[in-house]
């Protein structure tokens, strides 16, 4: 397994071969200016909720990719309307993807997404 921390709350897990990324806020982030999100690989992103400071660059890395955003089910619903790959899940729900077992756990958090929907 590598970790690899890009700000906040973003970090990439190679683990036997997945990328999966995490919450890509980078591009907005002053303190990641020297990241180039171009160069991060990702099979996988993986969003804790939908505020931007979370998802920032999952549109433009997910294009790029081609990779499947694992998040909650409004969240995935929302970048299926963009024509990306998705994978909703929902609190209490786990999937056993080819990288291992995601389960969803109750985060309280606000969740409104970046077009204030």
């Amino acid at each position: 397994m590598e970790l690899t921390y890009y700000g906040q709350s973003c970090f990439l897990v190679n683990i036997n071969g997945a990328n999966l990324l995490f919450d890509p806020f980078i591009t907005p982030n002053e303190l990641a200016s020297h990241v180039n999100i171009n160069e991060i690989p990702a099979d996988y992103i993986l969003l804790s909720h939908g505020h931007s400071d979370h998802v920032a660059d999952t549109e433009a890395i997910a294009n790029r990719t081609g990779a499947t955003i694992i998040a909650a089910y409004e969240v995935a619903m929302w970048y299926e309307k963009k024509g990306l790959k998705y994978h909703p899940m929902n609190t209490g729900g786990k999937w056993k993807f080819d990288f291992g077992t995601v389960k969803c756990v109750n985060a309280i958090h606000s969740s409104s997404l970046p077009d204030g929907s």
